[in-house]
């Protein structure tokens, strides 16, 4: 007798997901609440966790299938697994190698087996690229499971280190060609790959945020000098009291709440012909994620420490790096602080997170040369930029508001002293 596996209730006002990848392959054991399924949602990804211990039955949905919420995905038999179950998954347009020029097979336990890993369908484009035997990989995701950064990295290490003598490094897999090419010339390929209910959504509001809002930005930079210098002065004693490590975003969650206290207008959203202030700071902070960029949010954030920001923040981006940040996790948010520094951004124009109205964006540190008490002198200077919806932020506001937290990194006391 079988177990029906579900859709659970996916947050407020979420009524559908989408089916992105299965855990469980048909035949294999399952245990009570291990995960068997990946949903896709507006904002986060949702793992359906078995409601009994048995052996994995057949899919009732694909991947790509949109769900309800009580929609019966999948069944689970009772009885032990079966030795070398068949790979039955449902494959998605990104898994379909075009006939005219197969890839090679990629080396023993990438795709099926009995001990072969579940690889989401980019890991498995990367694997099929990169020439690479997942199972010689540890993953880093959760559960130990591979991520598209894992083969990567793997593949830049194979670059790096020469095989031994006598063995064969395999080559990358050849990309099929739509059309025999002419002798001589480069194969070209087209690869047409549905995108994700929370591409889909991250497009949608970023769309509607530029067609709705009165974008504006304005921008400043700073000279980060103290900040690396009490950085550099206590990050050893910062990290024995408290267990993690200071870094620059709590400097400037503080910064920017110093400058929200100071000018409301910039921590507000507009609600129909009403303006909503806020007198507290749910800091939302743009995280990189497999599936694209997430903001969760740190509640109250103007009422925390440096160290209890700095662990919010950290553990938001395992949890994302994870797949694990759940709706409530996303919800709310009164600002937003998306740091494009660490991807090497010198300058960017951010667009704000509605219904937010107003999104502060870091950058790289570079040395510049700057002019200092009539002197040129070289100093570690970051551009920042303030994008703001000028229907409710005029622009007074919002080069004060970003000239207060200029201030504030440039002399860090005045974090100590709210000046």
């Amino acid at each position: 007798m079988g177990s029906d596996v579900r859709v659970p209730t996916l947050g407020e006002s979420v009524s559908e997901a989408t089916i992105g990848e299965w855990l469980k392959k048909p035949g294999e054991a399952v245990a009570l609440d291990e995960p068997v399924a990946s949903l896709e949602t507006d904002k986060v990804a949702i793992e359906v966790p078995a409601p009994v211990a048995g052996v994995m039955g057949e899919y009732r949905a694909e991947i790509g299938d949109t769900v309800a919420v009580g929609a019966v995905i999948a069944t689970i038999e009772e009885g032990a697994a079966q030795a070398g179950p068949e790979d039955t998954r449902p494959r998605d347009e990104a898994d379909v190698i075009p006939p005219a020029a197969p890839a090679p097979a990629p080396a023993a336990g990438a795709e099926g087996g009995e001990d072969a890993p579940t690889l989401s369908p980019a890991v498995r484009r990367a694997v099929l690229e990169h020439g690479i035997d997942p199972s010689t990989v540890k993953g880093s995701g959760k559960d130990g499971r591979l991520t598209k950064e894992d083969v990567l990295s793997a593949a830049q290490a194979r670059k790096a280190s020469p095989a031994p003598e006598g063995e064969a490094i395999p080559a990358p897999a050849p990309s099929p060609a739509p059309a025999p090419a002419a002798s001589g010339s480069a194969e070209r390929r087209e690869e047409r790959v549905r995108m994700t209910r929370l591409r889909q959504t991250i497009a949608r509001r970023l769309k509607a945020a530029q067609e709705e809002a009165a974008l504006l930005t304005t921008f400043n930079d700073c000279d980060m000098s103290a900040v690396i210098a009490a950085r550099e002065a206590y990050k050893e004693t910062f990290a024995k009291k408290h267990g993690i490590r200071l870094g620059f975003m709590s400097f400037f969650a503080k910064a920017a709440c110093l400058a929200l206290k100071d000018v409301p207008s910039v921590n507000a959203r507009i609600d129909g012909d009403t303006i909503v202030y806020h007198d507290y700071v749910d800091l939302s902070v743009a995280v990189s994620a497999p599936n694209g960029l997430v903001v969760p949010v740190v509640r109250n954030v103007d009422a925390m420490s440096f160290a209890a920001i700095e662990q919010a923040i950290a553990d938001y981006g395992k949890k994302a790096k994870d797949g694990a940040l759940t709706m409530a996790d996303m919800q709310g948010g009164t600002f937003t602080i998306s740091n494009g520094g660490v991807f090497g951004s010198l300058m960017s124009t951010p667009i704000i997170n509605p219904p937010q109205s107003a999104v502060l964006g870091l950058h790289r540190i570079e040395d510049r040369p700057v002019a200092v008490n009539g002197a040129v002198v070289i100093r570690p200077m970051m551009y920042l930029a303030l994008s703001y919806d000028h229907r409710i932020i005029d622009g007074r506001e919002a080069v004060t508001a970003l000239k207060i937290i200029k201030e504030a990194i440039e002399d860090p006391m005045r974090l100590l002293i709210d000046l």
